[in-house]
């Protein structure tokens, strides 16, 4: 193992020790959400100030393993039955007119119409997996509005993993669709075997399992996460998409499990997840951000705010249509704010992007910075405006908002 992946080892746990410190630290003045810390310190740490931890491919696996976990929780948190009807069908008509406004705005900033997809469907994310732990540690997941930030989150989350997969796979459209609806029949089929449930033979499993070193649940969780990784990537699909696809298809399968059991599970998820793997995939994304192209290639630093503007305008606009009936004010400026959340998608597609020489790194730099701005200052901003619309009152954190419903 060479310096370079050591430093990794010791540094990047280090800073997801400090993280947590520094934000309890900075709470007591503001609330500023966790990610801000991780995503800040990796860039103070990276080769773009101090250079104390360098880029490595030990490094870049475990990232991209914490990623595809972010995408898998989205997915497994997610209740379909809470956010269906009106909230989903505006969220969707929401994320529509963004894809649209993206495309335009991408094609008019850009030198060419394919680098202009690219920054348009970057412009179309949201970040659910990133805005969802702060929903649920806010009580939100339960209301009104927390399941119309929910809707729009997961339209603005697997909407653009469909527009990765049809435009920007290398494939012509047509044939990408073909492909795509092959990944989405054999999902599908899965998704549909598995609500078929409950699997009791299943659930005893998981409960004999729960304290002892099998750890049937855990094992289950990487063993369909791989699955449906390998199949995305046998289809050259991207693998955020199979992710999300997972969480989806492991709620079902323990649906109806004992509520313990079920609670006991998701913890030991979260501190797979967000104990191990997200915060590493966060700090990377500050040790790999380009801050000398951002700060020396022309226009790039012109780009970056123009971009964090419209996010606003393509992603946060049209995400006040899923906006409950009667919400105020501030929760509409709340929902738009969390709508334009975007991060983990834009790193995806300008990876994409640089490496099919299609965008210059300046702009790939402003638009992964404006990204990271995003969810710097947007989250904050939103949950001060929720607290003012319910008079400064904080509910409790939802605990049980992420268990599946029983039967």
């Amino acid at each position: 193992m060479d310096g370079t992946s050591i430093a990794a080892i010791v540094l990047v746990p280090l800073l997801a020790v400090l993280a947590p410190i520094v934000a309890a630290l900075i709470g007591r003045v503001a609330k500023v959400p966790l990610v801000v810390f991780e995503i800040v310190l990796g860039l103070v740490f990276g080769p773009s100030l101090l250079g104390w931890i360098p880029e490595s491919g030990f490094a870049e696996a475990l990232a991209q393993f914490g990623l595809a976990l972010l995408f898998f929780m989205a997915g497994n948190e997610i209740d379909f039955t809470a956010i269906k009807g009106r909230p989903l069908r505006r969220a969707g008509l929401g994320w529509l007119i963004s894809l649209v406004l993206g495309l335009v705005a991408g094609i008019a900033l850009a030198p060419s119409v394919e680098a202009g997809v690219f920054i348009g469907i970057a412009l179309t994310s949201t970040a659910l997996g990133t805005i969802m732990p702060m929903l649920r540690d806010a009580g939100e997941l339960s209301t009104p509005f927390g399941r119309a930030a929910t809707a729009v989150g997961a339209v603005g989350e697997f909407g653009p993993l469909i527009a990765i997969s049809l435009f920007l796979s290398g494939r012509s459209p047509g044939l990408a669709a073909v492909v795509l609806i092959g990944f989405a029949v054999i999902s599908g089929l899965a998704i549909w075997l598995a609500s078929r449930g409950p699997y009791k033979w299943l659930h005893s499993i998981v409960t004999a399992t729960l304290h002892t070193s099998g750890q049937f649940a855990v094992r289950l969780v990487l063993l369909v996460v791989a699955a449906l990784v390998c199949l995305s990537i046998a289809l050259g699909l991207d693998m955020l998409l199979a992710a999300f696809a997972a969480g989806i298809l492991y709620r079902l399968l323990l649906s109806g499990a004992n509520k313990p059991d079920l609670e006991f599970i998701e913890s030991k998820l979260e501190a797979v997840a967000f104990g191990f793997l997200v915060p590493v995939f966060f700090i990377y994304t500050g040790v790999t951000f380009d801050l000398n192209s951002l700060l020396t290639e022309p226009n790039a630093l012109l780009l970056l705010p123009i971009f964090l503007v419209l996010l606003l305008v393509v992603r946060g606009l049209p995400g006040l249509l899923a906006a409950p009936v009667g919400a105020s004010g501030n929760d509409r400026i709340a929902l738009g704010l969390f709508s334009a959340t975007g991060l983990p998608i834009i790193v995806a597609v300008t990876s994409i992007g640089l490496e099919e020489g299609v965008l210059e790194a300046g702009t790939a730099s402003a638009l992964v910075g404006a990204g990271m701005l995003s969810v710097l200052v947007f989250p904050l901003i939103a949950l001060t405006r929720r607290r003012k619309s319910l008079g400064g009152a904080k509910r409790p954190p939802d605990v049980d908002a992420h268990i599946p419903v029983e039967g």
